[in-house]
């Protein structure tokens, strides 16, 4: 199996998933395909082979259904079987730049082609050579490449109007001929109808849509009803043309995405500045991007600083101050400063191409309901096919029926039949929601991730990075005998050009507060103790407690003062001003501003949240206690993969979140693993779903979005079977015939497919 090869494809035509079913049943039965995935909303296809499979044969057979389709030019074909964690990464060193950042979530896992650049570079449904020859297909393409009218299905559909409306007037005309007129107007529309039909037959799948469409018709013909049969081949083509257009919605809605990078760039190049296409950037180049401007690429600010609207990619809704050595993404909206950026992904791997990259393999992973509706309607059609022949035959033979009436209502039951909603009314929904989820930062490898989350009873969080932002904050100021403001200068003076997370903790509160920091002399690192320097004829010392304690500049009662924030889970530093302590200064990594509200979140709607983290007791009970959730500290990775196992075992269903190496175990060990923002690669090659802004309050919206999205597939699958049920008991006793039978099947086909639309407009 490790030498299996892989080849992916832009297939144009597909808008349901019996689109999926036919080209997945045809192609898997050729020669050296070991698996094949097909997704309706992405538009591709991805073929697993022995490396002996003829690949021009496999495109000529998907070309014979009626689909157009051109091979996706990836880096190299993957070699791990899908859904495999082992992703090959390309551009890893840029990752790990900034300790903590926002949401850097460039390595999403799922990288290993990076076929989707631009993600025009395929038909999208225009002809390729055979496909042209092989004719029209009642399901090509139209709404991805321009107006219904201008696409071959509407073409179509408009030709068979045209000849329905012609065969009427010359039937009214020449009464003599009607039939006829009716005949040939029916074979305008069946005739690519019947064609497919044939195709699929040979390819193995000889109950589809299109073979009861055929056989209905030309019963119909048989029995003289022309004029019925010509006006359901006409409603059947509106049906499909309508179901294209509510499929072509769900799949814009991800690719639309794409269009937020900018064409061009910026670029600098020995001291000038000239515009380049902005997917010929290399990692490395330089770019300017003026006030107002979008980014062209994922990088990392050289220089400037500026207020960047995130929302189009991640949905923050207010914009992010950054500066030098911050990173920035492809997509996002610089406010009011002009940035020099340093590329740090290639157009095909910058972020929003990761995201959509993402969503499509997630939407060709099936959820668990859908592979049991692929099964079910695997058997359900030939049933119908049954069903429709002993209501055709038994009444005459038995009964001694007029055999035209009841061949007639047999005839109506195969196109009530049709499992397209049916088999639809799943992965709409999945599709609608997994591009909802992606728009908003919620990233999700697949269905069966998605229904999973809505099954979480427990939540097991990390603490560093994931409840909390990953980076200490002053907490407390406290002076002895001066302003809490000379206090925080002159620890800044000491922490000039330090990166330590505390030290960079003072400097950032200094910083925001707008303290002077004038220039300190001397300066020199106490190893163990702290560090001392001089200013304005001051000597000062930023120093340890134990340290201080040693130049006896604690007193018992600001020791006591020490001891407290200790408690608290606070680092303190003293701060000694010509050998007197002036003031103590308290840091701690304070939770996320979301974390209580999240957290109190998921509590209301009975999940059981709890915090693991290998922090020190002391800080992590500090903190759960601040958020009010049980915890466990002092943890290795095997502690935390443990604890896991053991709610599983008491029947909790859990997920785990997490953003770093140590939670990897963890994440695997977890029901459902789910990676926060700012996360490491591993982690997110790990997990199954991903929070891209680092919001706690968006793991419980991640579990209502499934919730939801299985409500609406519930509804779906009400509306498809209830419909048909209802047709099928008044055809039978004769109220109804071919017309609103057919109706009944594409009308249930857009019902679905707009309800589960509906997943896209929600409010998460």
């Amino acid at each position: 199996m490790s030498e299996a090869a892989q080849a992916r494809y832009r297939v144009g035509g597909m808008d349901c998933a019996a689109c999926a079913t036919k080209i997945d049943t045809a192609v898997r039965r050729m020669d050296g395909v070991e698996d094949v995935a097909v997704s309706v909303t992405a538009g591709t296809m991805t073929v697993r082979h022995d490396g002996s499979s003829d690949l021009k044969a496999i495109e000529k057979k998907v070309t014979g259904l009626g689909y157009s389709v051109a091979p996706l030019k990836g880096k190299a074909p993957a070699q791990e079987p899908k859904g495999s964690h082992d992703h090959a990464h390309h551009d890893h060193d840029h990752a790990h730049e900034h300790e903590h950042e926002h949401h850097d979530h460039s390595h999403e896992g799922h990288d290993r082609d990076h076929d989707h650049a631009g993600h025009d570079h395929s038909d999208h449904g225009h002809s390729h050579g055979a496909e042209e020859v092989e004719g029209l297909h009642g399901h090509d393409h139209g709404p991805m490449t321009g107006p219904w009218w201008q696409s071959k299905k509407g073409r179509l559909t408009i030709f068979s109007g045209v000849a329905l409306v012609a065969a009427y007037v010359v039937g009214h005309l020449v009464p003599s001929i009607a039939s006829y007129a009716f005949i040939i107007a029916m074979l305008v529309g069946l005739v690519p109808i019947a064609k497919r039909a044939i195709m699929a037959a040979l390819a193995g799948i000889p109950f589809s849509i299109e073979m009861l469409m055929t056989i209905a018709a030309v019963g119909a013909v048989i029995i003289n009803a022309g004029e019925e049969a010509a006006t359901v081949v006409f409603l059947f083509l509106v049906g499909e043309l309508l179901e294209g257009v509510a499929a072509g919605k769900a799949r814009a809605s991800i690719q639309s995405l794409t269009t937020l990078v900018p064409k061009i760039a910026l670029f600098e190049t020995g001291g000038e500045v000239k515009e380049v296409p902005a997917e010929t950037l290399a990692v490395g180049s330089v770019i300017l991007v003026r006030p107002g401007d979008r980014i062209s690429a994922d990088g990392t600010i050289l220089s400037g600083e500026s207020a960047i609207d995130e929302a189009p990619v991640t949905g923050e809704s207010t914009p992010v101050r950054k500066g030098m050595g911050e990173t920035v993404f492809a997509g996002t909206v610089n406010g009011d400063a002009a940035l020099r950026i340093r590329v740090t992904a290639a157009a095909e791997d910058n972020t929003i191409a990761r995201v959509v990259k993402l969503v499509e393999e997630a939407q060709e992973s099936k959820a668990p309901t859908e592979r049991f509706i692929d099964r079910f309607s695997r058997y359900y059609t030939p049933g119908v096919v049954v069903v429709a022949a002993l209501v055709a035959a038994l009444p005459p033979l038995l009964m001694g029926a007029a055999w035209g009436e009841w061949i007639y209502k047999g005839l109506a039951i195969l196109l009530i039949g049709c499992p397209c909603a049916l088999v639809i009314s799943t992965p709409a929904a999945i599709a609608a929601s997994l591009s909802a989820g992606a728009r908003r930062g919620l990233l999700m490898k697949g269905g069966a991730v998605l229904e999973s989350l809505g099954k979480v009873t427990a939540v097991a969080f990390d603490k560093t990075g994931t409840l909390t932002a990953g980076k200490p904050q002053v907490t407390d100021i406290i002076a002895y005998g001066r302003p809490e403001a000379q206090v925080l200068s002159r620890a800044a003076v000491l922490e000039q050009g330090s990166s330590h997370p505390l030290a960079l903790a003072i400097l950032n509160r200094a910083k925001a507060d707008g303290v002077p920091m004038p220039p300190a002399f001397e300066l020199e690192a106490l190893p163990g103790k702290g560090v001392a320097g001089k200013v304005g004829g001051e000597t000062l010392d930023l120093l340890s407690p134990p340290a201080a304690r040693e130049r006896g500049a604690l007193s018992a009662e600001r020791d006591e003062q020490v001891a407290v924030l200790n408690g608290a889970g606070k680092s303190v530093s003293v701060l000694l001003i010509d050998g007197v302590a002036a003031g103590l200064i308290a840091m701690r990594d304070e939770p996320r501003e979301d974390a209580k509200s999240g957290l109190a979140t998921l509590k209301a709607s009975g999940v059981r949240v709890i915090m693991l983290t290998g922090d020190n007791k002391r800080t992590a009970a500090a903190v759960a206690g601040d958020l009010g959730i049980d915890w466990r500290g002092e943890l290795l990775p095997q502690d935390k993969q443990r604890i896991v196992g053991e709610l599983k075992k008491e029947g909790l269903f859990v997920a785990k979140v997490g953003d770093g190496i140590n939670d990897a175990p963890a994440l695997a060990a977890a029901d459902v693993g789910i990676a926060m923002g700012g996360g490491t690669d591993v982690a997110l090659e790990t997990a199954d779903a991903a929070v891209l802004h680092g919001r706690v309050g968006d793991v419980a919206r991640m579990i209502d979005l499934s919730k939801r999205t299985m409500r609406n597939i519930f509804q779906n699958i009400t509306i498809a079977l209830g419909l048909k049920a209802v047709f099928l008991v008044t055809t039978i006793v004769g109220i109804t015939g071919l017309w609103p039978a057919i109706l009944a099947d594409t009308g249930a086909t857009v019902l679905v497919t707009m309800n589960a639309l509906r997943l896209l407009r929600i409010k998460i």
